[in-house]
């Protein structure tokens, strides 16, 4: 039984590890807005060019993300599905779960429901927080998710990152340091920083920031599909709920207004 237990401690201390390093480095925040069509077109296309060749969405079907992103079909057919899956398929790839684990030691997750288990300022900044790592069988690594076994995919729209020296502003108890007589920010020289090699990739820092908002709020729908949905409806119950108690009130006071 000790053996047992000891074994069971030794298999979960790695996930505790990795949980603890991807808290220390702290997230960017992402606003998020489900409303967008064209933020969740661009990031449908974003997730089924660059992520779909390894990711499956297994649990969503191309036409109900059609229909909600306000696709049309045929579009959708020919621009996002390259697997020659019928409209109405779920989102699954062709790759092998046995193939993957060859070539990435563990098969790829499904990410259907990845931005419920993350949230979206994790993806948001893990997605931007590859950088090039020779040591590593592909050659990058993460600054969320250390020594993570995926390849950087989108390295040719954001362009080779890597850790570098730059002049960083001063920050302390969370507030941004500035020089009381000039007003100018307090700097000084950080040597882990990430830094994108000029003109390596196809699209500017505030480009690829876009690109990768966007994906995450297609991957934060894909997640709750009826989020809005439910929303508007949870405003209808609980109008409902303040007109009904007015009217409870009235029939109880009624009842017990003889009562001493």
């Amino acid at each position: 039984m000790k053996k047992q237990f000891l074994a069971l401690i030794l298999a979960v201390l790695p996930a505790f590890a990795l949980a603890q390093a991807a808290l220390e480095y702290p997230n960017d925040h992402v606003d998020i807005d489900l409303t967008d069509k064209a933020a969740l077109q661009d990031g449908a296309r974003t997730f089924a060019n660059y992520c779909m060749g390894c990711h499956s969405a297994k649990f969503q079907r191309y036409e109900r993300v059609a229909k909600d992103l306000g696709i049309p079909e045929q579009v959708m057919l020919e621009n996002l599905v390259f697997t020659g899956a019928k409209i109405g398929e779920h989102m699954k790839i062709g790759m092998q779960p046995e193939q993957a684990k060859v070539w990435f030691g563990a098969p790829p997750p499904d990410l259907t429901l990845v931005a419920r288990v993350r949230g979206a300022d994790w993806i948001y900044t893990y997605l931007r927080t590859f950088y090039e790592d020779p040591a590593r069988p592909w050659g990058v690594n993460n600054k969320v998710f250390p020594n993570v076994g995926m390849p950087n995919v989108l390295v040719g729209l954001q362009g080779r990152q890597v850790i570098g020296c730059k002049q960083v502003q001063v920050v302390e108890n969370g507030k941004k340091q500035f020089d009381p007589l000039t007003g100018a920010p307090i700097t000084h020289e950080a040597c882990d920083q990430l830094t994108v090699v000029p003109k390596t990739g196809t699209q500017s820092e505030a480009e690829f920031d876009e690109t990768i908002k966007n994906l995450v709020t297609f991957l934060e729908y894909s997640a709750n599909p009826v989020k809005l949905e439910s929303q508007r409806i949870g405003v209808y119950v609980l109008l409902y709920l303040a007109f009904f108690f007015v009217f409870a009130y009235l029939l109880k006071r009624e009842y017990w207004k003889d009562v001493h």
